[in-house]
Protein backbone atom coordinates (compact mmCIF):
# COMPACT_ATOMS: atom_id res chain seq x y z
CA UNK A 1 0.00 0.00 0.00
CA UNK A 2 1.99 2.83 -1.25
CA UNK A 3 1.54 6.92 -0.19
CA UNK A 4 1.81 7.79 -3.91
CA UNK A 5 0.05 5.71 -5.95
CA UNK A 6 -0.83 8.02 -9.27
CA UNK A 7 1.41 5.82 -11.35
CA UNK A 8 2.18 2.35 -11.76
CA UNK A 9 5.48 1.59 -10.53
CA UNK A 10 6.86 -1.26 -11.86
CA UNK A 11 9.75 -1.23 -9.60
CA UNK A 12 8.35 -1.83 -6.45
CA UNK A 13 6.04 -4.35 -5.54
CA UNK A 14 2.06 -4.24 -5.08
CA UNK A 15 -0.22 -6.09 -2.69
CA UNK A 16 -2.66 -6.47 -5.71
CA UNK A 17 -0.45 -7.77 -8.15
CA UNK A 18 1.20 -10.25 -6.04
CA UNK A 19 -1.84 -11.39 -5.24
CA UNK A 20 -2.96 -11.37 -8.61
CA UNK A 21 0.10 -13.63 -9.21
CA UNK A 22 -0.81 -15.96 -6.62
CA UNK A 23 -4.15 -16.63 -7.94
CA UNK A 24 -2.61 -17.57 -11.12
CA UNK A 25 -3.16 -13.82 -12.97
CA UNK A 26 -1.14 -12.23 -15.86
CA UNK A 27 -1.28 -8.63 -14.78
CA UNK A 28 1.97 -8.50 -12.82
CA UNK A 29 5.35 -7.44 -13.02
CA UNK A 30 8.64 -9.11 -12.17
CA UNK A 31 9.05 -7.47 -9.08
CA UNK A 32 5.57 -8.74 -7.94
CA UNK A 33 6.61 -12.41 -8.69
CA UNK A 34 10.06 -12.43 -6.91
CA UNK A 35 7.64 -12.03 -4.22
CA UNK A 36 4.88 -14.20 -4.90
CA UNK A 37 8.14 -17.10 -5.90
CA UNK A 38 9.34 -16.32 -2.02
CA UNK A 39 6.21 -16.92 -0.88
CA UNK A 40 5.69 -20.13 -3.47
CA UNK A 41 8.86 -21.65 -2.69
CA UNK A 42 9.73 -20.70 1.08
CA UNK A 43 6.14 -21.03 2.33
CA UNK A 44 4.24 -23.01 -0.14
CA UNK A 45 0.77 -22.76 1.19
CA UNK A 46 0.59 -19.71 0.64
CA UNK A 47 -1.28 -19.83 -2.32
CA UNK A 48 -3.86 -22.32 -0.72
CA UNK A 49 -4.37 -18.76 1.64
CA UNK A 50 -5.00 -16.24 -1.78
CA UNK A 51 -7.48 -19.24 -3.16
CA UNK A 52 -9.24 -19.73 0.02
CA UNK A 53 -9.69 -16.07 0.66
CA UNK A 54 -11.06 -15.56 -3.02
CA UNK A 55 -13.71 -18.61 -2.49
CA UNK A 56 -14.99 -17.02 1.09
CA UNK A 57 -15.23 -14.23 -0.78
CA UNK A 58 -17.64 -15.32 -3.53
CA UNK A 59 -19.64 -17.16 -0.98
CA UNK A 60 -19.98 -14.30 1.00
CA UNK A 61 -21.42 -12.20 -2.04
CA UNK A 62 -23.38 -14.49 -3.07
CA UNK A 63 -25.01 -15.21 0.57
CA UNK A 64 -25.85 -11.32 1.03
CA UNK A 65 -26.86 -11.11 -2.83
CA UNK A 66 -29.53 -13.48 -1.78
CA UNK A 67 -29.64 -11.70 1.60
CA UNK A 68 -31.30 -9.37 -0.80
CA UNK A 69 -27.72 -6.47 -1.19
CA UNK A 70 -28.09 -5.21 -4.08
CA UNK A 71 -25.56 -2.62 -3.35
CA UNK A 72 -22.11 -3.49 -2.99
CA UNK A 73 -18.77 -1.66 -1.81
CA UNK A 74 -15.26 -3.33 -1.95
CA UNK A 75 -12.28 -2.10 -0.33
CA UNK A 76 -9.07 -3.19 -1.63
CA UNK A 77 -10.49 -4.88 -4.43
CA UNK A 78 -7.48 -6.06 -6.59
CA UNK A 79 -7.15 -6.94 -9.76
CA UNK A 80 -9.80 -8.50 -11.72
CA UNK A 81 -10.10 -12.21 -11.50
CA UNK A 82 -12.83 -15.39 -12.01
CA UNK A 83 -15.84 -14.82 -10.16
CA UNK A 84 -15.43 -11.07 -9.42
CA UNK A 85 -17.90 -8.94 -6.88
CA UNK A 86 -20.23 -7.87 -9.58
CA UNK A 87 -20.12 -10.90 -11.64
CA UNK A 88 -21.56 -13.13 -8.11
CA UNK A 89 -23.91 -10.44 -7.40
CA UNK A 90 -25.59 -9.73 -10.56
CA UNK A 91 -25.90 -13.47 -12.00
CA UNK A 92 -28.27 -13.07 -8.57
CA UNK A 93 -29.80 -9.73 -9.22
CA UNK A 94 -28.95 -7.77 -12.62
CA UNK A 95 -29.33 -5.02 -11.09
CA UNK A 96 -26.55 -5.25 -8.18
CA UNK A 97 -24.52 -2.45 -8.57
CA UNK A 98 -20.69 -2.70 -6.97
CA UNK A 99 -18.10 0.08 -6.50
CA UNK A 100 -14.23 -1.14 -6.39
CA UNK A 101 -12.04 0.66 -4.03
CA UNK A 102 -8.03 -0.20 -4.61
CA UNK A 103 -4.68 2.11 -4.98
CA UNK A 104 -3.60 0.68 -7.26
CA UNK A 105 -3.33 2.20 -10.74
CA UNK A 106 -3.25 -0.66 -12.61
CA UNK A 107 -6.52 -1.85 -10.90
CA UNK A 108 -8.19 1.21 -11.85
CA UNK A 109 -7.18 0.64 -15.71
CA UNK A 110 -7.47 -3.41 -15.95
CA UNK A 111 -10.91 -2.72 -14.18
CA UNK A 112 -12.34 -0.46 -15.90
CA UNK A 113 -11.38 -1.81 -19.53
CA UNK A 114 -13.05 -4.71 -17.87
CA UNK A 115 -16.15 -2.98 -17.32
CA UNK A 116 -16.98 -0.52 -20.15
CA UNK A 117 -20.18 -1.45 -20.51
CA UNK A 118 -21.32 -2.81 -17.25
CA UNK A 119 -22.90 0.44 -16.22
CA UNK A 120 -23.86 -0.68 -12.87
CA UNK A 121 -19.85 -1.61 -11.64
CA UNK A 122 -17.17 0.92 -11.12
CA UNK A 123 -13.63 0.75 -9.75
CA UNK A 124 -12.25 4.19 -7.78
CA UNK A 125 -8.59 4.65 -7.04
CA UNK A 126 -8.31 5.34 -3.48
CA UNK A 127 -6.85 4.28 -0.35
CA UNK A 128 -8.88 2.54 1.98
CA UNK A 129 -7.73 5.17 4.60
CA UNK A 130 -9.09 7.69 2.70
CA UNK A 131 -12.21 7.41 3.88
CA UNK A 132 -13.75 10.46 3.72
CA UNK A 133 -12.47 11.23 0.42
CA UNK A 134 -14.21 7.85 -0.97
CA UNK A 135 -17.47 9.06 0.63
CA UNK A 136 -17.32 12.00 -1.55
CA UNK A 137 -16.37 10.19 -4.75
CA UNK A 138 -18.59 11.20 -7.89
CA UNK A 139 -18.47 7.90 -9.00
CA UNK A 140 -19.27 5.77 -5.47
CA UNK A 141 -22.22 8.42 -5.03
CA UNK A 142 -23.66 7.29 -8.54
CA UNK A 143 -24.08 4.18 -7.82
CA UNK A 144 -24.88 3.74 -3.86
CA UNK A 145 -27.15 5.38 -2.41
CA UNK A 146 -26.30 5.37 1.61
CA UNK A 147 -30.28 5.53 1.97
CA UNK A 148 -30.42 2.01 1.82
CA UNK A 149 -28.92 -1.03 2.89
CA UNK A 150 -25.05 -1.87 1.73
CA UNK A 151 -22.97 -4.66 1.66
CA UNK A 152 -19.33 -3.84 2.78
CA UNK A 153 -16.20 -5.78 1.84
CA UNK A 154 -13.28 -5.64 3.10
CA UNK A 155 -11.36 -8.91 2.03
CA UNK A 156 -7.36 -9.36 3.21
CA UNK A 157 -7.22 -5.56 3.32
CA UNK A 158 -7.31 -4.54 7.07
CA UNK A 159 -4.23 -6.78 7.78
CA UNK A 160 -2.33 -4.28 6.02
CA UNK A 161 -2.68 -1.94 8.10
CA UNK A 162 -1.12 -1.19 11.13
CA UNK A 163 -2.11 -0.31 14.73
CA UNK A 164 -1.89 3.06 14.57
CA UNK A 165 -3.96 3.58 11.31
CA UNK A 166 -6.75 2.45 13.34
CA UNK A 167 -8.41 -0.27 10.97
CA UNK A 168 -10.97 -0.97 13.77
CA UNK A 169 -11.78 3.08 13.48
CA UNK A 170 -12.33 2.84 9.16
CA UNK A 171 -15.04 -0.05 9.60
CA UNK A 172 -16.31 2.00 12.30
CA UNK A 173 -16.21 4.93 9.71
CA UNK A 174 -18.38 2.83 7.56
CA UNK A 175 -20.81 1.28 9.66
CA UNK A 176 -21.65 4.95 10.59
CA UNK A 177 -22.30 5.52 7.01
CA UNK A 178 -25.14 2.40 6.12
CA UNK A 179 -28.31 1.47 7.23
CA UNK A 180 -30.28 -0.56 9.47
CA UNK A 181 -30.29 -4.26 6.80
CA UNK A 182 -26.49 -3.84 5.87
CA UNK A 183 -23.70 -6.43 6.28
CA UNK A 184 -20.07 -6.09 6.58
CA UNK A 185 -17.99 -9.25 5.81
CA UNK A 186 -14.24 -9.07 6.27
CA UNK A 187 -11.30 -11.57 5.89
CA UNK A 188 -8.08 -11.12 7.85
CA UNK A 189 -4.89 -13.01 8.54
CA UNK A 190 -4.73 -14.43 11.77
CA UNK A 191 -1.77 -14.91 14.39
CA UNK A 192 -1.19 -18.80 14.18
CA UNK A 193 2.04 -18.28 16.73
CA UNK A 194 3.66 -20.71 15.12
CA UNK A 195 7.00 -20.43 12.40
CA UNK A 196 4.68 -19.91 9.00
CA UNK A 197 2.77 -17.04 10.92
CA UNK A 198 6.07 -15.27 11.59
CA UNK A 199 7.73 -15.83 8.73
CA UNK A 200 4.55 -15.14 6.38
CA UNK A 201 4.09 -11.85 8.43
CA UNK A 202 8.04 -10.77 8.39
CA UNK A 203 7.93 -11.04 4.58
CA UNK A 204 5.22 -9.22 4.29
CA UNK A 205 5.93 -6.28 6.48
CA UNK A 206 9.93 -6.41 4.63
CA UNK A 207 8.48 -6.13 1.33
CA UNK A 208 5.43 -3.47 1.91
CA UNK A 209 6.72 -1.99 5.36
CA UNK A 210 3.18 -2.56 7.02
CA UNK A 211 1.08 -5.42 8.07
CA UNK A 212 -0.20 -6.67 11.36
CA UNK A 213 -1.51 -10.00 11.92
CA UNK A 214 -4.27 -10.02 14.26
CA UNK A 215 -6.05 -12.84 17.27
CA UNK A 216 -9.63 -13.66 16.41
CA UNK A 217 -10.53 -11.31 19.41
CA UNK A 218 -8.70 -8.43 17.59
CA UNK A 219 -10.62 -9.45 14.52
CA UNK A 220 -13.97 -9.66 16.05
CA UNK A 221 -13.30 -6.50 17.43
CA UNK A 222 -12.92 -4.69 14.13
CA UNK A 223 -16.82 -4.98 13.76
CA UNK A 224 -17.58 -2.70 16.90
CA UNK A 225 -21.01 -3.11 17.75
CA UNK A 226 -22.60 -4.80 14.45
CA UNK A 227 -24.23 -7.90 14.90
CA UNK A 228 -21.65 -10.54 14.34
CA UNK A 229 -23.46 -13.87 12.08
CA UNK A 230 -22.75 -17.31 13.33
CA UNK A 231 -20.26 -19.15 13.11
CA UNK A 232 -18.23 -15.70 14.18
CA UNK A 233 -15.13 -15.33 13.13
CA UNK A 234 -13.31 -19.00 11.89
CA UNK A 235 -11.42 -19.95 9.18
CA UNK A 236 -12.31 -18.76 5.50
CA UNK A 237 -11.86 -22.15 4.35
CA UNK A 238 -14.63 -23.28 6.58
CA UNK A 239 -16.87 -20.59 6.33
CA UNK A 240 -20.30 -20.70 5.06
CA UNK A 241 -18.72 -24.52 3.76
CA UNK A 242 -22.19 -25.80 3.41
CA UNK A 243 -24.60 -27.35 0.93
CA UNK A 244 -28.44 -27.97 1.13
CA UNK A 245 -29.86 -30.42 3.30
CA UNK A 246 -32.83 -31.79 3.31
CA UNK A 247 -35.34 -29.24 4.29
CA UNK A 248 -33.35 -27.18 1.69
CA UNK A 249 -31.70 -25.06 4.14
CA UNK A 250 -27.55 -24.52 4.75
CA UNK A 251 -25.66 -27.08 7.06
CA UNK A 252 -22.29 -27.60 7.75
CA UNK A 253 -20.20 -30.50 5.05
CA UNK A 254 -19.50 -33.37 7.69
CA UNK A 255 -17.30 -34.44 8.60
CA UNK A 256 -15.73 -31.37 8.95
CA UNK A 257 -12.43 -31.27 7.15
CA UNK A 258 -9.18 -30.72 8.62
CA UNK A 259 -6.86 -27.83 7.43
CA UNK A 260 -3.51 -27.31 7.03
CA UNK A 261 -1.58 -24.95 9.42
CA UNK A 262 -1.83 -22.49 5.79
CA UNK A 263 -5.48 -22.54 6.01
CA UNK A 264 -6.27 -21.79 9.21
CA UNK A 265 -4.22 -18.62 8.91
CA UNK A 266 -6.88 -16.73 7.46
CA UNK A 267 -10.43 -15.88 8.95
CA UNK A 268 -13.95 -14.78 7.78
CA UNK A 269 -16.77 -13.17 9.13
CA UNK A 270 -19.51 -11.48 8.52
CA UNK A 271 -21.84 -8.90 10.74
CA UNK A 272 -25.14 -6.93 10.05
CA UNK A 273 -26.52 -3.74 11.01
CA UNK A 274 -29.49 -3.92 13.25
Amino acid sequence: MSDNAKVIDQSSPSIARVYDYLLGGKDNYEVDRAVGDHFKLNLPGSVAIATTNRQALTRAVREMAEAGLTQFLDFGSGLPTADNVHQVAQRINPDARVVYIDNDPIVLAHGRALLATNDNTTVVQADVRDSTGIRADEQVNRLIDFDKPVALIFSAILHHLNDDEDPRAIVEYWTDQIQVGSSVFITHFRSGHNTETAAAEAKLQSTFGRGRWRTDDEIADLFGDLHLQEPGVIAAALWRQDEPGGDGKPQLVSPTPTLSVWEELIVAAIADKR
